[in-house]
């Protein structure tokens, strides 16, 4: 196990499973300099994190983030030199989130708003507790958008419907966030242990085929579908020359489970 030095973040990498929170639950882990700067040097530390079997996101105490510390904005001395830090580092912290090989799950309870949202949305998979309630904030503290939120609204509810959310500052609660794609589905109880032990399977499947999905599924978006089919066509070649894709490939024509843990075991060290 290994632990951050920061006290806002902490990191538990268990086995194959790296756990970061956000820690400030008396702040309902509202988002102030150090904080993304802790989550960036965690996130980080992690390196490619290709050998992880998956990163969870979540967040201490009865909320998963709040958003930005909107009373460290009103105490700093030149708010707007303040603010492009704090945000360049926090998206820097989410950009290194999207690098990773590993596929990240974040479980979101209680309020997600403003950053906080950015950070959620973050996941491959986003689980939600029963009492989560999203709500964007940015407006109606006389603010716009940072961290992706209005760039990661957009792309899973279209702009009318993200308009909608930033302008209005609306609070969407877990069945309305299911129903738009917010989330991948709510748990049936809590977030958290679900998503741990969602981790702890990932963690014992093919490592190169998640770390090849999870990038194709980020860049779906982004990419022109030529160049889009191009990367699945060279990602699914490349993999099935794999010992993780000839296992694959044997135990579905012998009818039985794979073994892609045993199969990493028994590789080489490099």
């Amino acid at each position: 196990m290994q632990q951050s030095p920061g006290n806002n973040v902490t990191l538990d990498v268990v086995g194959d499973v790296a756990r970061i929170a956000f820690a400030r639950p008396e702040r309902g882990n509202a988002i102030d300099l150090v904080t993304a700067q802790e989550l960036r040097a965690a996130i980080a530390s992690l390196g490619t994190g290709a050998s992880l079997g998956a990163v969870v996101l979540h967040g201490e105490g009865k909320n998963f983030c709040v958003g930005g510390d909107l009373q460290s904005f009103a105490e700093a001395a030149d708010p707007r030199s303040f603010l492009s830090e704090l945000a360049a580092t926090a998206h820097e912290a989410l950009l290194g989130l999207h690098a990773l090989q590993a596929p990240v799950i974040t479980a979101v309870h209680g309020a997600c708003a403003g950053a906080g949202i950015g950070f959620a949305l973050a996941g491959d998979i986003v689980l939600a507790s029963h009492d989560v309630r999203f709500r964007v904030a940015y407006t109606g503290a006389g603010l716009s958008p940072d961290c992706g939120v209005s760039w990661s609204l957009t792309r899973t509810l279209g702009p009318a419907r993200a308009a909608d959310l930033i302008l209005t500052n609306r609070m969407v609660d877990a069945e309305q966030a299911e129903r738009y794609g917010l989330v991948s589905r709510v748990s049936t109880g809590d977030a958290l242990t679900d998503a741990l032990a969602l981790a702890e399977t990932l963690a014992t499947g093919p490592r190169g085929a998640f770390a090849k999905s999870v990038r194709l599924v980020r860049e779906a978006q982004e990419a022109p579908l030529p160049q889009h089919l191009d990367a699945e066509a060279a990602g699914i070649a490349a993999l099935v020359e794999t010992a993780e894709g000839q296992e694959g490939i044997r135990a579905f024509l012998e009818h039985r489970r794979p073994a892609f843990a045993e199969t990493r075991a028994a590789q080489p060290a490099r």
